[in-house]
């Protein structure tokens, strides 16, 4: 059939058959679909949606597209976290070498920033020499020395995703539950898991807004991946604040190698990591109840364990070698660094946490166009959570940018994502709610 007509027959709302879906996949993967196609066809399905079926055919042929590790040679079992995205998301830098120290082997596939979101591969670019994008060899090497790898799809790996990805990015289609759960999945399935644990984020930082709508997202990932053969549970988490207190590439390395190393460590973001490291865990065999697992998780930050990995990785993969002990050294800083003032005195009541995002991308730190280059040295950190009190001498947050220009004009949006009161608000939950089995 004729390209057009499969997108034809998605936009009339009819589903596609498996060979019809592997036809496009197989045509985005040899070039033969063109860009405009592509975005046709991402909008068909943000539009008028797939079944099942269609979304099952989808990862899987999007999986098939390029080569599907195996680690049944390592002496642990193949395991991974994954984030629907957010501000200040971070854990992936963190969870991944703690998990690494528990015993389990950590094949990340991760991605570049997606809308108003940040991009765990561009905060590793952040890290001078780290090869981000390795060839299989050096990938399997890393992971079997250090016990983890976090990188980009290479050429071997979901290379429709790959090229999907970065489209859907910019016509707008971000947001379809079809092609999450098929780009999220063919990664993670191509990596060859056998366990993996999903962070599925709702609220005003999130692509899922709702409950209802990080729900539907969380059941999606997780039936598909499971009948997979990937055994696989989901976290819904709040992303109605940044995660972190920092939201840029560089910004977010140091953050989370203050709290590996235990220098400075935000609750929120240490309280997500833990819990999905317990559920990792025990859907993993290595914890016997995702309590245990994030217990074990707390013990591989405490004791410095994690943070020896996360070194060995960077080494692995080309970046300093004593990265660990001197990252505030080795990380990029901006050259005009200085504190956002509140509007008025008082106690923040809520946060447009997306608002945020896109003040990093107004600094450089994100990007309009799938072309666009990075600044990984901008950005916000000491970023003020719900119910802190702000005023003259606590700022909303300190504002990192290439010129004053820059970050007046990103200071002013910062501002207007605040909303400052008087009284005290109520904590927001944290941990919203759990699918999967067990």
């Amino acid at each position: 059939m004729l390209t057009q007509e499969i997108i034809r027959k998605k936009r009339d709302g009819r589903a596609l058959a498996p060979e019809e879906i592997a036809q496009l996949i197989a045509g985005l993967t040899d070039g033969s679909v063109s860009e405009g196609q592509a975005a046709a066809f991402a909008m068909a399905v943000l539009l008028k949606g797939m079944n099942v079926d269609e979304r099952v055919a989808l990862t899987l042929a999007m999986r098939d597209s390029g080569s599907v590790l195996n680690w049944s040679h390592l002496d642990g079992p193949a395991v991974d976290k994954h984030s629907t995205g957010g501000i200040g998301d971070n854990v992936s830098l963190i969870l991944a070498p703690a998990l690494a120290a528990c015993g389990a082997y950590v094949p990340m596939i991760s991605g570049r920033g997606l809308g108003h979101t940040g991009g765990t591969l561009d905060k590793l670019d952040a890290i001078p020499g780290y090869a981000s994008q390795p060839d299989l060899e050096a990938f399997r090497r890393t992971v079997a020395e250090a016990g983890c790898a976090i990188i980009g799809q290479t050429a071997d790996l979901a290379p429709a995703d790959k090229r999907l990805y970065a489209i859907r990015d910019v016509t707008a289609t971000v947001e379809s539950v079809d092609l999450i759960t098929a780009s999220i999945l063919s990664k993670k399935l191509a990596a060859g898991l056998e366990a993996l644990v999903l962070d599925v984020k709702c609220g005003s930082g999130a692509f899922m807004a709702t409950p209802e709508h990080a729900r539907e997202l969380a059941t999606s990932l997780v039936n598909v991946a499971n009948g997979a053969g990937c055994r696989t549970a989901a976290l819904m988490t709040d992303m109605n604040e940044p995660l972190a207190s920092a939201a840029g590439n560089a910004l977010e390395v140091w953050n989370a190698c203050a709290c590996l190393t235990g220098d400075e460590v935000d609750p929120r973001l240490w309280d997500v990591a833990v819990a999905l490291g317990g559920e990792a865990l025990a859907l993993s065999g290595l914890a016997k109840s995702a309590e245990r697992g994030a217990a074990m998780v707390g013990d591989a930050l405490q004791s410095g364990l994690a943070a020896e990995r996360f070194g060995r990785m960077v080494a692995a993969l080309g970046g300093p070698s004593d990265f660990m002990e001197r990252f505030g050294e080795h990380l990029t800083r901006a050259s005009v660094v200085r504190d956002v003032p509140p509007p008025k005195a008082g106690i923040v009541q809520r946060i447009d946490a997306r608002s945020i995002g896109l003040a990093v991308i107004e600094l450089g730190g994100g990007r309009r166009l799938a072309s666009d280059s990075i600044d990984h040295s901008v950005g916000f950190d000491r970023l003020a959570g719900i119910g802190a009190f702000v005023d003259g001498e606590f700022p909303l947050a300190r504002v990192h940018a290439a010129s004053s220009e820059a970050a007046d004009r990103a200071a002013a949006m910062l501002s207007a994502a605040y909303v400052i009161g008087e009284d005290a608000p109520e904590e927001p939950e944290l941990i919203l709610g759990r699918i999967g089995e067990g």
